[in-house]
């Protein structure tokens, strides 16, 4: 399992630390395979970070998967031609499965799924619970050439409360595709249950932000599949 470094953009900048490229140059000098970039600005309808994303994926020797209100097939092609190595894509693709299906066959393997998960059923955008329940839901995509399946567990996500380690391992026995767990993750401890139930990656964001966990110590432990 590898723990994949989140970066998130408001304004030009990290929401985490200020500069976004150094933070990037040097969790990729550290040997991490993979960063996660979310343009907050983009997901919230009030702008776009697409210059400092192009930056990044023009300068930082990893490989960079993109985030933030992709809701269109040329929004996926953009990113891709800009070099990022996979495109996120989240409430479009949970609502539209027919679009989220012409996307995947488009660009087999360089596109995954993102949903917020709150109690087993998917929550939208704002945290509210849908009907509809995670693992149905990944057990439709299994039919799809995808390249990964992110889970962020809503109540747990930003409260550093830990992850779902018992949902997280339903996902893996259910999912054709590599999941990657999102949301609280604190401790190593976590992060290696994480790896013993299957999980392919980890996306970890405020705890190497404020410090909870060393990314030195990740980048050892955990930088290769």
């Amino acid at each position: 399992m590898i723990v994949i470094p989140a970066l998130n953009l408001r304004d030009g900048e990290s929401v985490q630390l200020a500069d976004a490229i150094e933070v990037a140059r040097s969790w990729a000098a550290m040997g991490f395979a993979r960063l996660h970039v979310t343009d907050l600005d983009a997901a919230a309808g009030r702008g776009a970070n697409a210059a400092v994303i192009t930056s990044l994926l023009h300068r930082i020797d990893a490989a960079i998967q993109v985030a933030g209100d992709v809701r269109t097939m040329d929004d996926v092609d953009r990113l891709l031609q800009a070099g990022a190595e996979r495109v996120i894509v989240g409430t479009r693709a949970i609502e539209d499965a027919s679009w989220l299906g012409d996307v995947a066959v488009q660009f087999p393997g360089r596109v995954v799924v993102s949903a917020l998960v709150r109690d087993r059923r998917v929550a939208t955008p704002d945290r509210r619970t849908t009907p509809r329940d995670v693992l149905s839901m990944v057990e439709d995509w299994n039919e799809l050439p995808l390249a990964a399946v992110i889970v962020t567990v809503a109540q747990h996500d930003r409260r550093m409360r830990g992850t779902d380690l018992f949902l997280m391992e339903d996902l893996t026995e259910m999912s054709l595709h590599p999941v990657i767990a999102a949301g609280g993750i604190t401790t190593q401890s976590e992060l290696r249950d994480l790896e013993e139930r299957g999980v392919s990656a980890a996306i970890v964001g405020w705890a190497l932000a404020t410090g909870g966990l060393d990314a030195r110590i990740l980048a050892e432990h955990f930088s290769q599949q």
